[in-house]
């Protein structure tokens, strides 16, 4: 026990220490916050609010009705496959957990403002999934290997900007291999132990086992690659949002008319924060900041993913990956608020002895009693997938830095940090999560922004070719 105390003290001070090297902020605005938030603004003004004019397109595709045999193209997954693979790094303890501690930090209202970025984020998933298709490499083997590392070297190689890119591409790497140990492993082993604790108090003392169990789980399927990681998650994926989605409009449902009242909560704490620290400003960065954890809009993650998926047309799969923050965040991150006001598990009304998944299953318990039961394991699933799909991210981005023959090693340090995040407190894991995600932004955006108009001619092209069937 004094082993595992020693590693939480170290890890937390070494947390505090990248925090002061890594964010500044304008006033009491964080720039970081800003730079996502602008980015998605001016992607959904540049691509004429492709975010609502690409929507109906983007489902059409997503259910596979513009699937020809002969355009399949060079791939490792289906477009579908990627889609949930992608989603499977999203769709997660973000929506439950992430939205919990949302509230427990900003108020009611935060949820609001996390959906406000989502809609701008749905044009910045667009940009940073086409270039993924576009500048995606095909290694020896057969294999894909793409993601902003490749369109910042490659894409701005080609305007002339090639050490810029260079940098910016190392610089990405770093932060996505960061984000992979910290949101996209240790968070989700974390919350997963917390759910099961909060059923069963007795194995609290037990994280390191929990922690090696779940480092083999994640060991057998990640050694398989993509290919099995896009079969996992496809499977798992629809399983896990449907078994949600119906607890969640069970218990609005039986609340039905609470609802009005519930929203009415919700917009008006968005504008009127109660005991937020820094107040609208404060309740903004916290939204933001769980919003881009929910659904990784500008982080650049998902096109590693995207760039994976056969097809022909980059643009194509750039529409497909608007649906992620919308089915992520807009639909589940809210359901889960509702879930929450309805009960009335917000504010002073929070138990102070709960944090994350806990306080969504204490909201659960209060229509289904039984149901925290059956949480646990979505939450469990939930984090396995992402854990998982999170680790093909990093491994790219290793690849990427060192080489695809030093793979493995990577994926030993990955095992080796889903064994941190499951005896380290919840407070270190949220702070390391959250500025490895937000800074994999800085590069990411930069060379969005400066290959945009190649995008946009693009994306006219593509629309004369669907009008002309």
């Amino acid at each position: 026990m004094a082993v595992l105390n020693e590693i939480d003290l170290i890890f937390s001070q070494i947390v505090s220490a990248i925090e002061q090297l890594l964010f500044f902020s304008i006033g009491e605005m964080p720039l970081i916050i800003l730079w996502i938030i602008g980015g998605g603004l001016y992607f959904t003004l540049r691509f004429g609010f492709i975010n609502i004019r690409g929507f109906k397109h983007a489902i059409d595709i997503a259910r596979g009705k513009y699937d020809d045999d002969r355009e399949e193209g060079i791939g490792q997954v289906s477009p579908f496959q990627a889609l949930a693979t992608a989603l499977s790094g999203t769709v997660g303890l973000g929506n439950i957990a992430g939205v919990a501690i949302a509230i427990q930090i900003g108020g009611a209202g935060a949820v609001f403002w996390m959906s406000i970025a989502a809609f701008l984020g749905m044009s910045s998933k667009f940009i940073e999934c086409t270039l993924g298709q576009q500048y995606r490499q095909v290694n020896s083997d057969g294999t894909i290997a793409g993601g902003p590392m490749y369109y910042l070297t490659d894409g701005l190689d080609k305007l002339g900007w090639g050490k810029l890119g260079k940098a910016l591409g190392i610089l990405f790497a770093v932060f996505c291999m960061g984000s992979s140990f910290g949101g996209g492993n240790m968070f989700q082993a974390n919350q997963s132990f917390a759910a099961l604790t909060a059923l069963f108090p007795g194995i609290a003392s037990y994280n390191w086992l929990f922690g090696i169990t779940v480092a083999f789980l994640v060991g057998l399927v990640i050694i398989g690659g993509i290919s099995r990681i896009g079969v996992v998650t496809s499977k798992l994926v629809p399983v896990m949002i449907g078994i949600y989605l119906v607890a969640c409009l069970w218990v609005i449902g039986l609340n039905i008319t609470e609802i009005p009242h519930a929203i009415s909560i919700i917009v008006q704490r968005a504008f009127s924060p109660i005991a937020v620290e820094g107040g609208l400003v404060g309740l903004l960065v916290q939204s933001v900041r769980r919003s881009a954890f929910s659904n990784g809009a500008g982080l650049g993650s998902a096109a590693i993913a995207h760039s994976a998926a056969k097809t022909t047309k980059p643009v194509r799969e750039g529409l497909v990956s608007i649906l992620e923050p919308f089915i992520d965040t807009i639909v589940i991150c809210n359901l889960t608020a509702l879930v929450i006001v309805i009960t009335r598990m917000y504010g002073e009304n929070i138990p102070a002895d709960i944090n994350g998944s806990e306080l969504t299953a204490a909201a659960f318990a209060q229509v289904i009693s039984w149901f925290p039961y059956v949480l646990a394991v979505v939450i469990f699933l939930f984090g396995f997938s992402t854990m998982i799909t999170w680790s093909y991210y990093g491994e790219r981005c290793w690849a990427y830095l060192f080489g695809e023959q030093n793979v493995l090693i990577y994926k030993g340090v990955f095992l080796i940090f889903i064994f941190i995040g499951s005896v380290v407190n919840l407070g270190a894991v949220v702070d390391f999560s959250d500025m490895m995600l937000l800074a994999m932004a800085f590069p990411n955006l930069i060379g969005c922004l400066m290959l945009s108009e190649k995008v946009a001619k693009d994306l006219q092209n593509y629309w004369i070719e669907k009008q002309k069937g």
